[in-house]
């Protein structure tokens, strides 16, 4: 367990000594008897199960597997693997880059119980000001004025068909106060 460990801590430190090492021998002055110009060589990286080994590439390795599948990309797509195909796929649209996700699997709990905890300090707060804010009833609303309401207005004989006034009404008229 600690040696696969261990490997994994020390590998970028390795890819970096061999980046390191390969860019040096690039870098080395031409021999007289060498061609002008030779074309750039990438490593080949294989393109099986790229989902996986894509967060462990490097920028430059990224890109080189991006130019390997364009090349691979220009041939007839009815001759391509069908690992190269999801490897197109992925890294056309996986999601990596300004496709990655926003919220990480299982965020969305966390996000819906912050939502609902800060509705409840809302409401705690709401109630807490009005009750402490809160003004007297207007006078108007005691059961004493609404019954002298109720008085008025089977003086004035209103609504005489179906309200306060009419032959047989059995409702409250305007007292709501219990």
């Amino acid at each position: 367990m600690q040696s696969s460990s261990s490997r994994l801590l020390l590998r970028p430190i390795l890819q970096a000594r061999h980046r390191c090492l390969a860019t040096t021998a690039g870098h080395a002055p031409a021999a007289a008897h060498a061609p002008a110009a030779e074309p750039k060589r990438t490593a080949v990286i294989p393109l099986s199960n790229i989902e996986a080994q894509w967060a462990l590439f490097s920028p430059d390795e990224k890109s080189s597997v991006a130019d390997q599948l364009e090349e691979l990309q220009k041939r007839d797509w009815k001759l391509l693997s069908v690992d190269e195909k999801k490897a197109a796929y992925f890294v056309a649209f996986g999601p990596h880059g300004r496709r990655t996700p926003i919220h990480a699997k299982g965020d969305g709990f966390k996000i819906f119980g912050a939502t609902m905890g800060l509705c409840g300090i809302a409401g705690l707060l709401f109630l807490a000001i009005r009750s402490v804010c809160d003004p007297p009833p207007p006078k108007t609303m005691s059961k004493e004025w609404q019954e002298a309401m109720n008085e008025r207005a089977i003086e004035q004989k209103m609504n005489p068909i179906t309200g306060i006034s009419s032959e047989g009404y059995k409702g409250k008229g305007f007292v709501t106060h219990k």
